[in-house]
């Protein structure tokens, strides 16, 4: 028996993304509303109400509201946008965030699908919290670069006009309360919000999110080993989230922006200097596939109880 599948906003950068990789899938059927009635709002909710799972790719706004047409007790929400990643009755949707969590997600109805920057950014600090290397109050720094594609259509259209791109590297977020801040802090255990330093690249697509860390300064002053130890062990075994030996970062002299290419995985890396007791975690993925898309697919074969990596691009 199939699951029926409806991606409402189907038509945007990260709609399009998902309908690829679940193109071809004979265990999965997917529900299309006609072109000339996608603004039909009757025919959304027929939509909605007929999916097994409705993943949403729509602004916050609109997104909120394609929940409230949902009049049956049955569908499943994966919801890609900002609108529900704090809201209560929803279950974040990074798999890998803690022990147990996966196993949360599958009995889940509403799951709320984690921001590009956040998925970075917890995979390298959340363990750390959970191992009691990193103090939940201590004072936390993330940064990075995105390609432009993580700002919609608007962004797409600025760099890729006839004008070209604003700029090579543009920071963003100067007044720090960036709308990824709140699921950043809640789910990462930290007791105050990291100080959240993003940029753009002018590149269409991959991220770059680097934690930066004074261990020397930590209670216990943790070695690099520590750090890369504790990462190793909660993703040991994921086909997904890999984190590179210490002669592996040793034997690199960086790490550029498109590192896993126009994949699903997230690859973290541990480079530091034992001598002055620092460190720079770095988090590499493709902001439109485990930091959208690819997570959307693996939620939903999670819901669905389908093999996880199934239709992902690893």
């Amino acid at each position: 028996m199939s699951t029926h599948v409806f991606i409402d906003g189907g038509h945007g950068t990260t709609g399009i993304e998902i309908a690829e990789r679940l193109a071809g899938r004979p265990e999965l059927s997917i529900i299309a509303v006609p072109e000339e009635r996608r603004r039909d709002a009757a025919a959304r909710r027929e939509a909605l109400n007929a999916a097994d799972i409705v993943i949403l790719c729509l602004p916050d706004d609109a997104a909120r509201e394609a929940v409230t047409l949902i009049d049956n007790g049955r569908t499943r929400v994966i919801d890609a946008s900002t609108a529900h990643r704090v809201a209560e009755g929803w279950t974040y949707g990074f798999a890998e965030l803690e022990p147990g969590h996966r196993e949360r997600l599958a009995q889940s109805r509403f799951v709320a699908n984690p921001g590009c920057w956040p998925t970075g950014f917890l995979a390298l600090v959340r363990p750390l919290v959970l191992a009691g290397l990193l103090p939940a109050d201590w004072p936390v720094t993330v940064s990075g670069a995105s390609g432009y594609s993580g700002g919609g259509k608007a962004m797409i259209a600025d760099y890729e006009g006839e004008t070209g791109g604003p700029s090579a590297f543009r920071p963003y977020g100067l007044t720090l309360a960036h709308k990824h801040v709140p699921e950043m802090t809640r789910y990462s255990g930290l007791a105050h919000p990291p100080l959240f330093a993003p940029a753009v690249a002018d590149a269409y697509r991959g991220m770059i999110v680097e934690v930066p860390l004074q261990l020397r300064a930590m209670p216990g002053a943790p070695a690099l080993a520590d750090i890369r130890a504790a990462l190793a062990q909660a993703y040991a075994g994921s086909p997904i989230v890999s984190v590179a030996s210490a002669e592996e970062s040793a034997g690199m002299s960086g790490v550029v922006l498109e590192h896993v290419g126009a994949t699903d995985r997230l690859a973290l890396f541990v480079f530091g200097n034992e001598d002055t007791g620092q460190a720079r975690l770095v988090a590499a993925l493709d902001n439109l596939g485990k930091g959208a898309a690819g997570a959307a697919v693996q939620n939903l074969n999670i819901l669905a109880g389908l093999p996880e990596t199934s239709g992902l691009r690893l």
